[in-house]
């Protein structure tokens, strides 16, 4: 997952693959020690911030061995690596990762109602459709019968939103070119910013040729008088229309049922080794397999 997606903070790893902090905080102090992991503390002007894991030497090698690669075919740099500690979108990407990881966690819950069965990287999704559109990333999820497949704009509050809203062009130019039908998922920090940019998104949408190519839903991070969690499978969604029709807000898996024109995505290949100089992995399955009991364990805990 870090080769894939970069970067995680300790609480979106143990969302991702831990029961406790206590334990994710054993078992990477370990992994930090045999390198297989590196890790850094950003700066901010008052208090702390959590600790940042990224891919080290020791991981690249074992990941590549795993899948019979040479290392070196990885493409795998470790200055690149530790280096997004000081990248302007540090922010951003911690974002869009926290965005998946609590899908993960609500997926691993014994009682979970859905379960996200894929989730690739803006990496990868630039390696098969930077030509024409850079998502965030591409996720599907699958909830009470029903699945949405998904590319994400993970909005910051700092992107013009009339720069945000004319990517909706580059995605009717995918639709229409693949033949298939993706709705884009726009996330915003905060409820004024949402009123602005659906604004702005229906003015894009009303100006497509073909905008049911493009179905829009928007969500932010603030809706507490709407939900009472940030989680984004929730009733926290919102259909933009570049016509008269109205929705009201759906959970995620129910924006399946607002747009039936969709499709999937599953048949599109991986990147080939043509459109990018290194290899690549495959995309790593977002849920972890359920721990058997030879597994290592650390500190009396998994």
């Amino acid at each position: 997952m870090l080769n894939e997606h970069k970067v995680f903070t300790t609480s979106q790893i143990v969302e991702l693959c831990y029961p406790t902090m206590r334990a994710a905080n054993h078992r990477l102090l370990d992994l930090f020690k045999w390198r297989v992991v590196d890790r850094f503390q950003p700066f901010i002007s008052s208090g702390s911030a959590p600790k940042h894991y990224v891919l080290d030497i020791a991981g690249a090698v074992a990941l590549a061995y795993e899948d019979g690669l040479d290392p070196k075919q990885l493409g795998y740099r470790h200055e690149e690596n530790i280096g997004i500690a000081h990248s302007l979108r540090l922010a951003h990407t911690v974002g869009v990762n926290g965005f998946f990881s609590t899908l993960v966690a609500l997926s691993r819950q014994p009682d979970a109602r859905g379960r996200l069965t894929a989730w690739w990287s803006e990496r990868r999704c630039g390696q098969l459709y930077g030509d024409v559109v850079r998502p965030d990333a591409y996720g599907r999820w699958h909830e009470d019968g029903h699945e949405i497949e998904f590319f994400l704009e993970f909005d910051f509050g700092t992107e013009d939103l009339g720069r945000l809203a004319s990517k909706l062009r580059g995605y009717e130019k995918l639709a229409t070119s693949t033949g298939i039908t993706t709705p884009v998922l726009v996330w915003l920090p905060g409820n004024r910013r949402e009123t602005g940019a659906r604004r702005a998104l229906a003015d894009a949408l009303s100006q497509l040729d073909r905008p049911a190519l493009v179905p829009v839903a928007t969500s932010a991070a603030d809706l507490a008088g709407i939900t009472d969690t940030n989680s984004p499978a929730v009733r926290c969604w919102l259909p933009v229309a570049s016509s008269t029709r109205r929705h009201g807000r759906v959970r995620l898996a129910e924006l399946a049922q607002v747009w039936p024109q969709l499709d999937t995505l599953a048949g599109l290949a991986s990147p080939s080794p043509q459109q990018s100089p290194a290899r690549e992995l495959t995309a790593p399955n977002p849920i972890p397999p359920t721990p058997s009991n030879n597994h290592f364990r650390t500190g009396g805990e998994p």
